[in-house]
């Protein structure tokens, strides 16, 4: 059974100052000629792996909505310099925007059942070539 994690996106106002963030990670690391990965290094590995890398995702919680997921491919051990082993979750470049659901602010990452996660927004008419703001202040309405 596949099962999702989701994450607050600390720091990020938009899904565009998200994807800005992420596409300029990915271009530093090719500068490097390092692996162009996306990685979120957390503390604790989930002990339910097996389940997410079976097709789940990592949702980001921006200003209190879920806002977008981007697909896990790995969780891999992750060491920082001189402190404990940690976990890498590796994820998706490909952003893909969700249908905004409210979300309390919490620590770290959380499982997500799937049938609590937000649907795509691909192919979803309503907000279409509407402002993200705009978008996220009619879901948080009740509107969108």
């Amino acid at each position: 059974m596949t099962l999702h994690l989701i994450k607050l996106c600390v720091g990020v106002d938009t899904l565009e100052e998200l994807a800005h963030w992420q596409a300029g990670r990915l271009a530093a690391l090719k500068k490097k000629r390092a692996k162009p990965e996306l990685v979120h290094v957390t503390r604790h590995k989930p002990k339910r792996a097996p389940e997410i890398l079976d097709g789940g995702s990592l949702y980001w919680v921006i200003k209190g909505q879920i806002a977008a997921r981007q697909t896990l491919v790995d969780i891999r051990e992750a060491r920082s310099k001189n402190g404990p082993p940690k976990c890498g979750l590796v994820y998706s470049p490909e952003l893909i925007p969700t249908l905004r659901r409210a979300h309390r602010p919490f620590q770290g990452w959380r499982y997500l059942d799937p049938k609590d996660a937000p649907p795509d927004a691909r192919g979803f008419k309503g907000g279409k070539g509407l402002p993200e703001a705009l978008c996220a202040e009619l879901a948080e309405l009740g509107l969108l």
